[in-house]
């Protein structure tokens, strides 16, 4: 990723920061004044959202350093982990607006359907704005914070929904039935990335990455007998590597080998391969391999040659 397209995702971070944060203070006050539990939902969503993102802003600046003694990848998985802390706070606030709409729906209190007019419109207005802002980032953490302003700006379109229903009759249950669906979305949703991100912590195979489809099309190449060892991880979701084992035929030379790692090299562009360590050997009794034999190479022993590229 360049350095201004991290620079920008970082000032798109910051800006839905002081968006969010500034609107979920709005959000306080207009709730307790409109007794709407779905405004007081979103303040709370809105301020889970600004602590996130203000962890964000501060993680994916960290994540922009390069390799040194302690990060020999260098710093792209803080980008990860800022994802990971993300989905760990909405999913607490979730569970906690939940609980409260619960006891809404139990005691049903009218809302001002005027005001909660007035903020859906400037909710969708500002988190529609965010949302633009953060849509162009690749990396897990960038696409857990445009989903979070994407959620709000639907959010905000029920609320006004609502708004304009309780302007033509008094239905005071309809609130907090609004607040549990937007959670309950919410929440379904943040679960679902935030497994995403776990499974990329635990060095998961991305998903858009078939570890199968690398290693046919590394069989396909000329002098290629067979491969193996092969594992794909991701930094943070955008950026991938690679490690694998390539076992060339016998009577491959110094300038085949050389072709063999320009392929290579073409197809980690293909499948998006930020980091890869390629080690070319020739058969060997010791190292465990599948059976699929390349057409052009006969079945020979001999010493094993290494070669990192």
């Amino acid at each position: 990723m360049s350095h201004n397209h991290h620079h920008e995702i970082q000032e798109n971070i910051k800006l839905a920061f002081f968006l969010n944060a500034g609107f979920a203070i709005a959000e306080l006050v207009g709730g307790l004044l409109t007794n709407s539990m779905a405004i007081m939902a979103d303040a709370l969503h809105d301020l889970g959202d600004s602590i996130t993102l203000a962890i964000s802003w501060r993680l994916e600046h960290l994540s922009s350093k390069s390799e040194d003694g302690k990060f020999s990848y260098g710093y792209k998985r803080f980008s990860l982990l800022s994802a990971l802390i993300s989905g760990v706070v909405l999913i607490t606030g979730s569970i906690y607006v939940i609980m409260e709409a619960v006891k809404r729906l139990l005691a049903p209190q009218e809302s001002n359907a005027q005001g909660m007019l007035i903020f859906a419109l400037f909710g969708i207005a500002i988190n529609g704005y965010a949302a633009l802002r953060t849509s162009h980032g690749k990396n897990m953490n960038s696409r857990m914070i445009s989903w979070h302003m994407i959620e709000d700006v639907l959010g905000w379109v029920a609320v006004l929904i609502v708004s304009l229903v309780l302007l033509v009759k008094d239905i005071d249950i309809l609130d907090p039935l609004l607040s549990l669906g937007l959670t309950a979305f919410v929440l379904f949703n943040v679960v679902r990335n935030l497994w995403g991100t776990m499974r990329l912590f635990l060095q998961g195979v991305p998903e858009t990455i078939k570890i199968e489809d690398i290693e046919n099309e590394l069989r396909s190449l000329e002098n290629v007998r067979d491969v193996h060892h092969t594992h794909v991880w991701s930094l943070d979701g955008e950026q991938n590597v690679l490690t694998t084992h390539v076992v060339l035929c016998l009577e491959a030379k110094k300038e085949d080998i050389r072709r063999v790692k320009e392929k290579i090299r073409d197809l980690t562009d293909k499948f998006d391969l930020a980091h890869t360590t390629v080690e070319f050997e020739y058969l060997d009794d010791d190292c465990s391999m599948n059976h699929h034999n390349h057409i052009n190479c006969p079945e020979n022993g001999g010493e094993k040659a290494h070669e990192h590229g």
